[in-house]
């Protein structure tokens, strides 16, 4: 069962050995789980960059982290309105949806979020936990 969730950020890090990278490893040995839309954002990130999507996917599933240690979310209905609803609260920050969503999975799992994306300590008034994975 997953301890915690990952932005895309924090497993983008955690792939290209970037300052958090550590704290994401730890986070994945406990078990985390990362959104849909967040895997879709990491992988087209990874193409972005000019590596294979399918090439990650399969070097982290040989590696037993992906379907084992990381765990992708389907995103619901219900997450769907809480991403919606986090729009006004979350926009002078700058958080986009991929943010948004895994935001909602923290709060519908009731549990921390790793980013690496600082302006999110300030975010007030919700109910989940935010770990920034850089200093």
């Amino acid at each position: 069962m997953s301890q915690s969730i990952l932005d895309a950020s924090a497993l983008l890090a955690y792939l290209h050995g970037e300052e958090g990278a550590d704290e994401v490893a730890h986070a994945i040995a406990h078990s985390t789980s990362i959104s849909a839309a967040n895997w879709a954002e990491t992988l087209s990130k990874v193409a972005e960059l000019g590596d294979q999507p399918s090439r990650i996917t399969t070097d982290l599933e040989e590696q037993g982290l992906l379907h084992g240690l990381i765990e992708v979310e389907p995103l619901t209905a219900e997450d769907a309105l809480v991403i919606g609803e986090l729009r006004l609260p979350t926009r002078e920050l700058g958080l986009g949806l991929g943010d948004r969503a895994c935001l909602a999975l923290g709060l519908r799992l009731g549990l921390p979020v790793f980013t690496a994306d600082r302006s999110w300590t300030e975010l007030k008034h919700l109910d989940v936990e935010v770990r920034p994975i850089r200093g």
